[in-house]
């Protein structure tokens, strides 16, 4: 009986460490990639976040809490930017309303990785589990466009700043502005998420053998 409770132990405690390495990993890699070339795509006129593909990974493999703890690494990455005035749209944020910034770059960030988490551990328990990895890695982007523009709207929207941008894109209300903002921007950030997150998941998955 006590050989068995010891062995049980053991095995939970290997089991906790391999779960703090890899979640140390995968916050280390959304930091490496957030402050070098690798965390962004920038091309004239577009600025395309990869760090949805590393949170999704993260939520996929390590669960809702990882997914959460992975959203938070890369909300902190953003609201550092914001401070620091590394990112201009956000230092214009943080000049106008700090707390609001603090929702838009971290909040939203912790329940997309969190809710990423859930999504693929409900599908991964049921019938449509070989589509998990797959949706889970495209729902990872499109959740972080619904909650930082459903936030930079409720935040920000009647502001001085954002009505400038809202005039020069031609729109009339939040919802058009949503689309006309995220644009051609965010299909290529659920693109690159949804193909490569699954990959890497996917592949992981099978190495670590939870496939």
């Amino acid at each position: 009986m006590n050989t068995t409770t010891t062995t049980t132990t053991a095995a939970a405690k290997r089991s906790s460490t391999l779960y703090m390495v890899e979640l140390a990993m995968m916050i280390a890699i959304i930091l490496l990639m957030s402050f070098t070339p690798l965390g962004y795509l920038r091309t004239p006129g577009l600025s395309i976040t990869l760090l949805t593909i590393p949170v999704a990974v993260g939520a996929i493999i390590l669960g809702p809490k990882g997914g959460a703890v992975c959203g938070l690494a890369f909300g902190a990455t953003s609201f550092y930017m914001a401070v620091t005035g590394s990112s201009a749209f956000a230092a214009a944020l943080f000049n106008i309303n700090p707390f609001g910034t603090f929702i838009v770059c971290i909040v939203a960030r912790v329940l997309e990785g969190w809710i990423t988490g859930l999504i693929f551990a409900a599908l991964y328990k049921s019938p449509a589990k070989k589509f998990s990895y797959y949706v889970a890695s495209l729902a990872c982007p499109l959740l972080n466009t619904f909650f930082f523009m459903g936030f930079l709207c409720l935040f920000f929207y009647n502001t001085d700043y954002i009505q400038g941008i809202v005039s020069s894109l031609g729109v009339s209300n939040p919802v058009v502005f949503v689309a006309a903002f995220v644009g051609v921007q965010g299909l290529i950030e659920a693109g690159f998420c949804f193909v490569v997150g699954s990959i890497v998941s996917k592949a992981l998955s099978v190495a670590l053998k939870r496939a």
